[in-house]
């Protein structure tokens, strides 16, 4: 029987895990509906969720309050359709894994402690075994990742900035819907009137459901008892629940080498949010 002490462990496990069948979802159904469009009925089911439960106040705000919202919305739409894009090209495992460059690098810039470089170069030997050799991944899948990386890092930034002058999660929810309205555009021309249709509009819900809403309310709820730091140490093991979850459902299994990438990589995330100068958790990416 779980003590108190462990339930928001497992809550933050289970967001972890629903946040990888969520990608394990989208991708079987990149047949019918291209990444673009996926993206598109994701966001706009955890959009409507959050202004529904936010409700934020839009009038009276100062311009400088737009700035960090604007760039939260464009990191936001931005990192998940490059993250879309780059695991329909090559392994959910390996796209995750190569993802995670952007927080740590950005955990090592906020560092002052030199032996922080040892977890950077770890990483980067991590992620570059996915380019080494006859198995190495698709250089657009990768290249996508590592774009999707970086915006998680501004996501990083933006959401630090953007809680500084938004209540809440009020911030969040229109920054959601920014990035929604911003593909649309693209999403319509890519998949057309597929995105009306009623199982592919199911199938997106249950994706932003599985992706955003239920990882980000769990984390929540188990980050008002857990500590940043555990909590940044069980976000270290994204890369490798998304490669169980795709080998699992999908059959992508990764090799012996992308296996020792994957473990470079978590090893390095763990160190790095072990330093005592880290900054902690990582916000979950809706």
């Amino acid at each position: 029987m779980s003590t108190p002490r462990s339930s928001p462990v497992w809550l933050v496990l289970i967001g972890i895990l629903s946040v990888q069948f969520g990608a394990v979802v989208s991708k079987g159904q990149f047949g019918e509906i291209p990444p673009v469009g996926m993206v598109f009925l994701r966001l706009i089911t955890s959009s409507l969720i959050l202004l529904a439960f936010a409700r934020p106040r839009l009038r009276g705000r100062a311009v400088t309050d737009w700035w960090p919202v604007l760039a939260l919305g464009f990191a936001l739409g931005a990192m998940n359709w490059a993250f879309y894009e780059s695991f329909a090209r090559i392994p959910i495992g390996a796209a995750v894994t190569i993802e995670f460059a952007g927080p740590l690098l950005l955990a090592a810039v906020g560092s002052r402690r030199p032996r922080d470089l040892v977890w950077v170069g770890l990483a980067a030997v991590g992620i570059g075994l996915f380019g080494a050799g006859p198995t190495g991944v698709d250089a657009l899948g990768f290249g996508l990742a590592l774009f999707a990386g970086g915006c998680w890092a501004l996501y990083v930034l933006s959401t630090a900035a953007t809680g500084r002058r938004w209540a809440g999660v009020e911030g969040l929810a229109v920054s959601s819907t920014i990035a929604t309205l911003a593909i649309a555009p693209f999403a319509v021309v890519a998949a057309g009137p597929r995105l009306l249709e009623p199982r592919l509009l199911v199938l997106g819900a249950l994706v932003g459901l599985l992706s955003s809403v239920v990882p980000y309310s769990l984390e929540m709820v188990a980050l008002r008892t857990l500590s940043p730091r555990v909590f940044g140490i069980l976000m270290s093991l994204e890369p490798a629940a998304a490669a169980l979850a795709a080998a699992v459902v999908l059959g992508e299994v990764l090799t012996p080498l992308q296996l020792l990438a994957v473990a470079c990589v978590t090893a390095a995330s763990v160190g790095a949010t072990r330093t005592p100068s880290a900054p902690g958790a990582v916000p979950r990416e809706i």
